[in-house]
């Protein structure tokens, strides 16, 4: 929840123009505005290498839910990805496992490729709990899907105490998370689908760390969050993908 109109216009334009100087290499960028934004960012994608996506939407396509945004109302503007299950939205607005399902559902029946999130707290971590969570999370959210379903979705892995914490993951712990994640997801579906899932990682990914992250076998791109905010530094991690100059 950042910027004025004229403030993310101008955000937006920056990170387009700068995408023309990088060379993509099977990478997709993509920026997901508050809700207020989404027409401007679309429609100065036209002639752009990047998609726009929502922060959150309502599972119901219609209905007297006065403030919501749903599925349809997304698709008709042109949205192609949705965050859904970040923890704030979880912390503050109390979205648990069966809520966040629907979501899911809803998104997809409109051709809206969720990027769900999971991760755990500081506590969770410390008592050996992250497992766990991370796998409960999947399993009541996501693992209900069919096969073709859950080949539309994407994972973000945000392990919560390193959100805008100044405490960064190591790499090791964003990989062996990353790698877990992957394994459920073979056991569940299969080790093609496993393979083809794109697991990113969310948390304080910066321009600093993040060509050690994405060097991670299993990290396969970032959920960037305050980084985003600048147009120099978001073109930076998006080099660090691998993409070059």
């Amino acid at each position: 929840m950042n910027k004025s109109f004229r403030e993310a216009e101008e955000l937006v334009a920056s990170i387009a123009d700068g995408l023309t100087h990088i060379v993509l290499h099977h990478t997709e960028v993509i920026l997901c505005p508050p809700f207020t934004y989404l027409k401007m960012a679309i429609e100065k994608i036209r002639n752009s290498d990047f998609s726009v996506g929502a922060q959150n939407m309502y599972h119901e396509d219609y209905g007297a839910f006065t403030g919501e945004i749903s599925p349809p109302m997304l698709q008709s503007l042109g949205v192609k990805y949705c965050i859904i299950g970040h923890s704030e939205r979880r912390k503050y607005f109390k979205e648990n496992h069966a809520f966040l399902a629907k979501k899911i559902a809803g998104a997809l029946k409109h051709e809206i490729k969720p990027i769900f999130c999971c991760g755990e707290l500081l506590p969770e971590r410390e008592e050996g709990k992250h497992f766990e969570v991370v796998q409960r999370q999947l399993e009541e959210s996501l693992f209900s899907l069919s096969d073709k379903e859950f080949c539309n979705v994407v994972i973000a892995y945000e392990p919560v105490w390193a959100i805008g914490t100044g405490v960064n993951a190591t790499p090791e712990q964003a990989q062996e998370m990353h790698a877990f994640i992957r394994v459920l997801i073979s056991k569940k579906y299969d080790p093609f689908t496993a393979d083809n899932t794109s697991i990113l990682y969310g948390g304080s990914c910066n321009a600093k760390n993040a060509k050690e992250l994405f060097s991670q076998p299993d990290v396969d791109g970032g959920l960037i969050g305050g980084a985003s905010l600048k147009a120099e530094e978001f073109l930076e991690i998006v080099k660090a993908g691998g993409m070059g100059e």
